[in-house]
């Protein structure tokens, strides 16, 4: 029970996606404008992730392992991603239309974020059991939306700082970055 509660604080916090292994920065900054699109994007990365990463690891033991085809491991589990956010596009496209056009084109791009595939890969390169992945694909989307959201409050109270003009936008932004990830940094001695 003991490694499953650090599988998931180090999920979280010490090896956090975004700002320690530096997956899925393109949804991290193209979406961290405005907290509650910030929290959309957290939400549907948090499903994607977690559910890619249980359907994933079923998918290598049952299928890939058991016919010895573990090349198609990539392609695999890129379909099963792509499946999942179509999905999700078309729960918020009813549910919630304005979450939906707010998230634009970076609601597909979960397709391609490298995060979801990256969990993937590495809940099988760690050699995690099922219950073990679940918990790690949880910690890692719960991370991801911890830092999305984070990133978010922080950029809206720079909208209102009086901020020199060569640093607005963009390079604020990366700044501020790169400092969430120093201070997330600091929770390396916990796990």
């Amino acid at each position: 029970m003991g490694n499953l509660f650090i599988i998931f604080v180090g999920a979280i916090l010490v090896n956090n996606f975004v700002l320690s292994r530096f997956l899925g920065i393109c949804p991290f900054l193209g979406v961290s404008k405005q907290v509650e699109t910030a929290a959309g994007m957290g939400m549907a990365v948090t499903f994607v992730m977690t559910m890619a990463g249980i359907i994933t690891w079923l998918i290598q033991k049952f299928i890939l392992e058991t016919l010895h085809i573990e090349f198609l491991q990539t392609i695999a589990f890129i379909l099963v991603i792509a499946s999942l956010v179509q999905f999700v596009e078309i729960f918020l496209q009813k549910a919630s239309p304005t979450l939906y056009q707010a998230l634009g084109v970076f609601l597909p791009l979960i397709t391609t974020n490298c995060a979801v595939l990256g969990l993937a890969l590495l809940n099988i390169q760690f050699k995690y059991n099922l219950l073990q992945t679940i918990v790690h694909s949880i910690g890692a989307a719960l991370g991801f939306s911890l830092a999305i959201v984070l990133f978010a409050g922080i950029r809206e109270k720079l909208e209102l700082s009086n901020i020199p003009e060569p640093f607005k936008g963009f390079p604020i932004a990366l700044l501020t970055a790169s400092l969430m990830s120093m201070a997330f940094f600091g929770f390396a001695g916990l796990v």
